[in-house]
């Protein structure tokens, strides 16, 4: 698959001011030089959105389910090349690529089903004086941002429902990730889609040029996938105009394992809810809470699969570990080790910055105490901390004790105590006996600082609709 690096604005490649280079993290080697974008670009992309939005909504649900459903086959069919891709950009081993594509193009298929059954209402009001209909329109141009961490689950989940709703969009995807984002645009063309209604900008730095276009009065719509830090920082700036907005922001997902648990079932969970994409998710489990009855058999079998698991250049046969995105990402990882173990913590495996080229950290399992700093950090890498409990209560209460709710993980032997405990825990996702639960037809999002609205699911759609009430009267 040829590589796409230009702009995409009104259906054409086009070229920027200037062009960066795409590292592969594995080795610092440059993969491509892409466009970078100025305000020049970025009007012209709000531009073309804008232009195709009047025809685009007013197309038939079908029509744009048949471009989405054109674009999942495609993707299926070319689902090596693509993770290929992925793999080379991002860091991660290519079955975690492969793994994502296949999530990826899961949700142009969820959503060319879903935007046909749309729901209104029409009943008599109450008072018998008048028939209430209520409908869903298209809500207009949206600014969809997304992460370097899921380059393509992240584009297709906010694509999939924008135009599946009849909305235009402008994509900003992630300047360390953007070949991704380019190739599945690409394949989005192949299937049919029209001019402007999707375009992609690549501006660096991002602030001004995203500042720029939620000022522009045509922009009607945020979807955002990224951290707190930077989705209050939006916020800000989507207030001045009152744009609506979708906020996926950062999650510290507790693990917790009750002593009733199966201790083999919840090391096995727990490599895939801490070591899927490296452990550079927003769902990965962050904090390890395990009832001191069973803690030490826990973490000695976990310590063991972590370390054993192996670290190499993603797409090198065998691999389990890729790089981190960037060197950069690599030591704020080590320095949150390195802090952690200065406040007490004991290193069960891992630790230590591995010699040699590229962006990796080995798989890290630390015990530590409930209070040690490095439970208040998103860690965006291979690193599990394990707290002992001696409660349920002081479990939930551990749990609980974060900004952030996105997602958490029970582990028990008894469905009932698992559902009481998950039910106690503030996050807008649980799950229970499972390393992982994400999916298309299920509502993703979180509590607390974790964001606003949900993606994928009967929900995901609706980020995209406005809802329209007619009294006719009778």
């Amino acid at each position: 698959m040829a590589l796409k690096t230009d702009l995409y604005i009104d259906g054409k490649w086009v070229k920027g001011s200037k062009t960066v280079p795409v590292r592969d993290p594995s080795d610092d080697s440059v993969i491509a030089e892409i466009q970078v974008a100025t305000e020049k670009e970025c009007d012209a992309a709000v531009d073309a959105a804008y232009r195709a939005f009047p025809e685009w909504a007013k197309t038939a649900p079908r029509f744009r389910a048949e471009i989405l459903r054109k674009a999942f086959e495609i993707m299926i069919a070319e689902a090596d090349s693509l993770a290929e891709i992925v793999s080379r950009e991002n860091g991660k081993v290519l079955s975690d690529a492969k793994g994502e594509i296949l999530y990826a193009a899961e949700f142009f298929r969820w959503f060319s089903e879903e935007i046909v059954r749309v729901q209104g209402d029409f009943r008599k009001s109450p008072s018998g004086d008048k028939r209430i209909v209520v409908t869903h329109q298209p809500i207009g141009v949206s600014l969809l941002i997304t992460p370097w961490n899921f380059p393509a689950g992240m584009a297709t989940r906010k694509i999939g429902p924008a135009i599946g709703a009849g909305c235009t969009v402008i994509l900003k995807p992630a300047i360390e990730t953007p070949l991704t984002a380019l190739a599945i645009v690409e394949i989005l063309e192949r299937a049919g889609l029209p001019k402007g209604v999707v375009n992609v900008v690549m501006p660096t730095p991002a602030g001004p040029m995203v500042s720029r276009m939620l000022h522009d009065p045509r922009v009607m719509n945020l979807s955002f996938t990224g951290s707190t830090e930077v989705g209050r920082v939006l916020l800000k700036e989507a207030s001045d105009r009152v744009i609506r907005c979708s906020m996926e922001l950062g999650g510290n997902a507790p693990f917790v394992v009750l002593d009733d648990a199966n201790v083999d079932e919840a090391v096995k969970g727990l490599m895939i809810a801490k070591m899927r994409n490296g452990g550079a998710a927003c769902t990965a489990a962050n904090r390890i809470y395990v009832a001191k009855k069973i803690a030490s058999e826990f973490t000695t079998k976990f310590a063991k699969a972590m370390s054993e698991l192996r670290m190499a250049p993603g797409r090198e046969p065998g691999a389990q570990l890729g790089a981190s995105v960037s060197k950069k990402e690599r030591d704020k990882i080590a320095d949150l080790v390195s802090a952690s173990v200065k406040g007490g913590a004991k290193v069960e495996t891992g630790g230590v910055l591995p010699e040699g080229p590229g962006a990796f950290y080995p798989p890290t399992v630390l015990s530590v105490a409930k209070d040690n700093e490095i439970l208040k950090h998103e860690v965006f890498g291979p690193v599990a901390p394990i707290v002992t409990f001696d409660s349920d209560e002081e479990a939930i209460k551990l749990a609980n004790d974060s900004d952030f709710g996105l997602i958490s993980y029970v582990y028990s032997g008894e469905l009932g105590r698992a559902i009481r405990v998950s039910e106690a825990i503030d996050s807008g996702m649980v799950a229970i006996n499972r390393g992982v639960i994400s999916d298309p037809a299920a509502p993703f999002g979180g509590n607390k600082q974790s964001g606003l609205g949900r993606e994928g699911g009967f929900d995901g759609i609706h980020e995209f609709l406005q809802t329209k009430y007619i009294g006719v009267e009778i």
